[in-house]
């Protein structure tokens, strides 16, 4: 059995990594760069309690949020906020200025994917002589 990933590990055609092996203390933690994805943006962010983030928006890319741990509130650009926390989600368009505050009493934690031109549909298969392992 192998020991679970912590630092950046590389093989053939994957990348894996723990948080703690991207980076130190709060703030951006470069998933995209870290483990090499090209396809879309992705970035884990620590946010310390009661910190709050300048707002902003994109021209291009889509983003979007899932909260890891802790609990975040997100303000868009029409005045609206709704508050998440471990395991929800935010989509926001581009366009939309958006800003995050830790409303928590510790770190919080999300990652951030960001994207554009679209969903390329369902391409996985299996390897030639796999069979299905079961549901999914």
């Amino acid at each position: 059995m192998s020991e679970q990933a912590k630092e950046v590990v590389e093989g053939d055609g994957y990348a894996v990594a723990g948080l703690e092996g991207l980076g130190d203390g709060p703030g951006f933690r470069k998933v995209r760069t870290s483990l090499g994805v090209t396809a879309f943006g992705a970035n884990a962010v620590i946010m310390p309690a009661g910190y709050q983030s300048d707002a902003h928006f994109h021209d291009e890319q889509e983003e979007l949020y899932f909260v890891h741990s802790g609990e975040i509130e997100f303000e868009f650009g029409d005045g609206s906020t709704q508050r998440l926390g471990p395991g929800g989600f935010a989509r926001v368009d581009a366009a939309t200025p958006r800003r995050m505050k830790n409303v928590g009493g510790q770190d919080a934690v999300y990652l951030c994917v960001g994207g554009k031109d679209g969903y390329v549909g369902r391409d996985g298969r299996r390897p030639e002589g796999e069979e299905s392992a079961g549901p999914g």
